[in-house]
């Protein structure tokens, strides 16, 4: 490598990596405006077709229902047809399937076009952080990963504020609410138009001249990309790699750490309103923004914790604080509305703030022969996870009471606490060709024939 020349994984920070960023940007932003609004959509729709704690937990989870089935099989499709296809096609699916919402007169129709909707979200999660991964710097990889998380909070909260607004338009006002989600799409789908395929991807297929012409156009003249993986190792691959001797480790923590973070947050801030009430608060709007307010400021902060502090030592130390806030927090009398705010924001705070490894450490826990598939893997379950929580809260909440409910979230959130102290690796500083172990010290990728192999760091 001459003088002039860099490696792709530490090119300089470019116009077109905030550009690609920005498009990924689109299914965390939609999917953060989906789960806000059906909250809000459910207290005016639910009396309206008069819906039981059943079809309110199949309806607030189809999204999440969705995006397990979406992450799971798109992903590991962009691992065979390319990114670049899934990410464009993913936002027609969620234009349409979200304008449809708007003439649904049954919970069935509204749960189908919900689960369409969470299908193409998943795929999107899956494939838009895998291309975005791909494509950024190692030294910018987390902050750039991380802000996507950003996106996702202004999209809960923007949801919460329309929906605040235009639920006085009358009883069919959530209609509107839902259908408002077709502005963000379409402009995502248009702005998607002539996004590049991921050289790395490419390099695969053994299309490396396509690669080479990309990486010059979009990252620099003079960047250079690692060209030894082989055409074989893009073909020869699979799922069941993902629990191989060498994998399985990381693909347990990668879904189990994922799930333990979602399950308390998607539950909660999905029926925030509700709990809020159970809570004693008679006025919830107030408070709902005062909590909206600090999940956006826990996910900017994020973005500071995850360039500074270690992945593993975030992801612990977080884990332990929200398994405490939670646990005192269920045990609070419900008049004591000032201790419950302040261990409510502690909570909503670092809550935002851990979210952002949720979409930084997936990407970077596999190598590139099976990125696409490990993280929609690892997101996948996630989002089953979530999707049960979700579906259970208010069927718990009505048979249990509020104080039972919390204390399971807590609980999970500690099994969250004991996965990452045993095996949350350390991946700040790997490149995308490498994936850590912690206890092996080595980098482990994929060769020819789809099995892996190691190399002493």
């Amino acid at each position: 490598m001459n003088k002039q020349t860099y490696r792709m994984d530490d090119a300089p920070l470019n116009k077109f990596h905030i550009k690609i960023t920005a498009l990924t940007f689109g299914s965390n932003f939609s999917d953060g405006y989906a789960l806000g609004i059906i909250g809000m959509a459910l207290s005016l729709l639910s009396p309206q077709m008069h819906l039981g704690p059943l079809w309110n937990g199949l309806i607030g989870s189809s999204a999440l229902i969705g995006l397990f089935f979406g992450s799971l099989l798109l992903g590991g499709l962009s691992d065979k047809i390319g990114r670049q296809k899934i990410f464009l096609s993913n936002f027609v699916i969620i234009t349409i399937a979200s304008a449809l919402q708007f003439f649904v007169n049954d919970p069935i129709t509204l749960f189908i076009l919900r689960i369409l909707i969470g299908i193409a979200l998943g795929g999107d999660y899956a494939v838009g952080s895998t291309l975005l991964a791909e494509f950024a710097p190692r030294k910018y990889r987390g902050l750039l990963l991380s802000s996507l998380n950003v996106l996702w909070t202004v999209g809960y909260v923007l949801s919460n504020v329309v929906g605040y607004y235009l639920g006085k338009m009358g009883p069919d006002s959530w209609r509107w609410m839902l259908v408002s989600a077709v502005v963000p799409a379409v402009i995502v789908l248009v702005m998607r138009i002539g996004t590049p395929e991921s050289p790395r991807w490419l390099v695969k297929m053994g299309r490396k001249e396509e690669a080479r012409e990309i990486v010059k156009k979009y990252i620099g003249p003079h960047a250079v990309m690692d060209e030894t993986i082989s055409q074989d190792a893009a073909t020869n691959y699979g799922m069941k790699d993902l629990f191989n001797k060498h994998l399985w480790k990381r693909t347990a923590f990668g879904g189990l750490f994922y799930v333990c973070q979602v399950v308390p947050y998607f539950a909660i801030y999905t029926f925030l309103p509700t709990i809020l009430e159970k809570m004693g608060f008679e006025e919830t709007f107030t408070v709902d923004m005062l909590l909206n307010l600090f999940l956006l400021v826990g996910s900017i902060a994020g973005l500071w914790c995850t360039e500074k502090l270690s992945r593993r030592g975030f992801t612990i130390y977080t884990f332990i604080i929200l398994t405490i806030s939670l646990f005192v927090l269920s045990l609070l009398p419900a008049g004591s509305h000032g201790f419950s705010i302040m261990i409510f924001v502690i909570f909503t705070f670092v809550m935002a703030a851990a979210s952002n490894l949720t979409l930084v450490y997936p990407a970077e826990l596999f190598p590139t022969e099976i990125r696409g598939t490990g993280v929609g893997m690892v997101t996948a379950i996630s989002r089953i996870g979530s999707a049960i929580g979700t579906f259970l809260l208010p069927i718990s909440v009505s048979s249990f009471g509020m104080t039972a409910s919390m204390i399971t979230m807590s609980v999970i959130l500690l099994i969250g606490t004991v996965v990452s102290i045993f095996w949350a690796p350390e991946t700040k500083s790997l490149g995308l060709n490498e994936a850590s172990d912690p206890n092996l010290d080595v980098a482990i990728s994929l060769n020819g024939e789809g099995k892996s192999v190691e190399a002493v760091k």
